[in-house]
């Protein structure tokens, strides 16, 4: 009797144990590698799944979530030979669990490990100055050798960061050193531009000052050399009326001597009278009186009653 309760217990237990290996649960965003008989078989995903129990074994188990990998710091030299140190993280989603299980041995230690040899040689072809101001561009680079690599890993990189790059305290004070060389560089270009800026802004406005001055002196001499044409132009038309006005009268003097052979003694006698009466307005002491000229003004001033008389007589008449 006790034989056969030890029986039918083994038998139980046996029965338990076949259905815990027949039966497999597996998580949400969790996948389970499955060999049969040391063989790779399937791939479990999430949810239940029948197995053959003591035939089909479960080889590795990979979480589908995106996984963060660190990069541990490490000092590396850039190529102006200053030593820096840097460190980053690895972001990662197993798609394929097959290749992760069968084609690499450790995926998270071997993707530390290339990441930490590519950071070294994007390092090495960059100056300190463009390793501290070109952080995406190292992201990117770096991104792009993990993801060539770990795609026949069964990985996909979907995202790397530099989180911290450090350098030695005498780089940090030359560093300090060179940009404060570089602000003041900068403050006399500034200046320097600002004073061509200034000397080239004053040469325009000299230069459109002459200009201006040039162009009132031109229109000044215009109008001078307009003024001078209307004078001459006045003094011609005034020579012209003087000329006509003598001509008018030698034609009235001629015509006059033509009627009166006496009018040419008066007019003499008349210009005689005039510079007399001139020489008396004058205030001069040196004065002489010859008597041959005042002969010659009593004839003239008889003359001129004569031909006064003459010509009442003729109106009377």
């Amino acid at each position: 009797m006790e034989s056969t309760l030890i029986i039918t217990g083994i038998i139980a237990v046996l029965i338990v144990v076949t259905l815990v290996k027949t039966i497999c649960i597996v998580p949400q965003a969790e996948v389970q590698v499955i060999e049969r008989l040391g063989r790779f078989h399937r791939v479990l995903s999430g949810g239940l799944n029948i197995l053959v129990p003591f035939v089909d074994q479960v080889r590795a188990r990979y979480n589908t979530q995106e996984q963060l990998i660190d990069i541990p710091s490490q000092q590396v030299i850039t190529s102006d030979n200053v030593q820096i140190t840097i460190d980053g993280v690895v972001f990662l989603r197993v798609n394929d669990a097959e290749k992760a299980t069968y084609e690499i041995k450790d995926l998270h230690t071997s993707i530390s490990q290339l990441a930490q040899t590519t950071l070294r040689s994007e390092i090495g072809k960059m100056e300190l100055d463009s390793t501290l101001s070109s952080r995406d561009e190292m992201n990117q680079a770096l991104l792009s050798a993990l993801d060539a690599a770990s795609g026949g890993w069964g990985a996909k990189v979907t995202r790397v960061e530099i989180s911290d790059i450090s350098v030695s305290a005498n780089v940090q004070q030359a560093m300090e050193l060179q940009l404060q060389a570089t602000r003041e560089r900068r403050a006399i270009e500034t200046k320097a531009e600002a004073d061509k800026n200034a000397t080239i802004y004053k040469a325009e406005g000299d230069r459109a000052q002459a200009f201006m001055q040039a162009e009132a002196m031109e229109r000044m001499a215009e109008a001078k050399k307009k003024e001078a044409v209307l004078l001459a132009e006045a003094a011609q038309q005034e020579e012209i009326l003087l000329a006509s006005g003598q001509k008018q009268a030698l034609e009235l003097i001629t015509e006059g001597l033509r009627e009166n052979p006496q009018t040419g003694e008066f007019i003499l006698a008349k210009e005689r009278i005039a510079a007399w009466e001139g020489i008396a307005a004058s205030d001069s002491q040196n004065k002489i009186v010859v008597p041959y000229e005042a002969a010659h003004l009593i004839g003239s001033l008889t003359l001129l009653k004569d031909m006064v008389g003459q010509a009442q007589k003729d109106k009377d008449a």
